[in-house]
């Protein structure tokens, strides 16, 4: 336990950034699923509705990394391998095999 006051802020501002990040890594995590279970949707069945399903929830979880890499929830680098993974995904399903 805290024995001065600036320890106990300490403690009470960890707790709150601990409960920010956790709520940031939640919500990332369900669009990332999101997004790589539009696109399995749409390998299934192609179409204009299922393609846009997958351009809104890619650019839905785009929007929520960058604000967590700028909150400081997420280190750049982690920032950037999220989106590349989301992105090749993307690109998989929507680029007609050659």
């Amino acid at each position: 336990m805290a024995n001065n006051k600036a320890a106990k802020k300490r403690i009470e501002i960890a707790e709150r950034n601990r409960l920010r990040n956790r709520t940031y890594k939640s919500s990332l995590r369900t669009l990332m699923k999101r997004c790589f279970s539009a696109c399995d949707a749409y390998s299934q069945e192609p179409g204009d509705d299922a393609k846009a399903s997958v351009q809104a929830s890619m650019n839905a979880a785009f929007s929520k990394i960058d604000k967590a890499v700028k909150v400081g929830v997420l280190h750049r680098n982690n920032g950037a391998n999220q989106k590349s993974r989301i992105s090749a995904a993307v690109r998989r399903v929507l680029e007609p095999a050659s």
